[in-house]
């Protein structure tokens, strides 16, 4: 076997076969690494990326629709649109669309995030086209879990100060969402978790509800550090987007797996 194609199988065995200890560790390197850039690329620009929020959706919801569809086989297999190869795509595709935007701002005076949500949707709305079928039931379970629990954390943010700020509110929405498809998903449908700790937990314990203390009590402790030990606005306004994707992203993608489900 040559020098390539061992490469090519050390990386199909490491990185494509699902998720493992090893890739997850790497994985969490490479987001810590594109952190930092990502810190001197934002604070070059002179912009708050919590601002970014929600105007960057259309794209998270680019990537995970684009995961799932390859992974129900209607689009192709091809390791650039699987995980992390996606993602590493959108993300580009996402700053380019950042800079366009900001360069417009200057130009025309339009808000930047407008038209990065503008570029971001216009992407989007040929990929939903892909979507061949769809199964109510499992989106409204969701969502139905989903503004339920939302909507008990903005009643709780009228007293704790932690969720009266829109933007922790957003983020603990988003992970709530990813919780909500992942407990509809693998106890109600019979699917299985891909990540290690996640699904050692919810073998131990019989279900996937055990998601939702475990998430509330991480991204609580996680954005009370943040918003009282991070002083640098940069780095405090990206850690907080980083987190709002790593929960509404593979929310998504769970709920477009389930609606493409045909046995539900």
């Amino acid at each position: 076997m040559d020098l390539h194609s061992q490469i090519i199988e050390f990386l199909k065995i490491y990185f494509f076969s699902g998720y493992t200890l090893f890739n997850t560790i790497i994985y969490s390197l490479i987001l810590a690494l594109i952190i930092i850039g990502l810190i001197k690329f934002f604070k070059k620009l002179e912009k708050d990326p919590t601002e970014l929020i929600f105007y960057v959706i259309p794209f998270i919801f680019i990537g995970s629709c684009i995961r799932a569809l390859v992974d129900n086989r209607i689009l192709f297999y091809n390791w650039f649109l699987i995980t992390p190869g996606i993602y590493f795509i959108v993300g580009s595709v996402t700053i380019l669309s950042l800079l366009i935007g900001i360069y417009l701002e200057k130009k025309m005076n339009i808000d930047y995030r407008k038209i990065l949500f503008i570029i971001g949707t216009t992407f989007l709305i040929p990929i939903l086209t892909c979507i061949n079928r769809v199964n109510l039931i499992s989106i409204l379970e969701i969502i139905a879990i989903w503004i339920t629990l939302t909507i008990l954390f903005f009643l709780i943010g009228k007293i704790f100060y932690l969720y009266k700020n829109k933007y922790n509110l957003a983020i603990i929405s988003a992970h709530l969402f990813d919780g909500s498809s992942t407990f509809v998903a693998v106890d109600l449908y019979g699917f299985s978790e891909q990540h290690l700790i996640p699904n050692f937990i919810y073998k131990e314990t019989l279900t996937a509800a055990t998601i939702f203390p475990l998430k509330i009590i991480v991204i609580t402790m996680v954005l009370y550090v943040v918003d009282k030990y991070v002083d640098d606005d940069v780095i405090k306004g990206l850690l907080k987007l980083s987190i709002f994707i790593l929960g509404l992203a593979p929310g998504l993608r769970n709920l477009i797996t389930l609606t493409l489900f045909l046995n539900i």
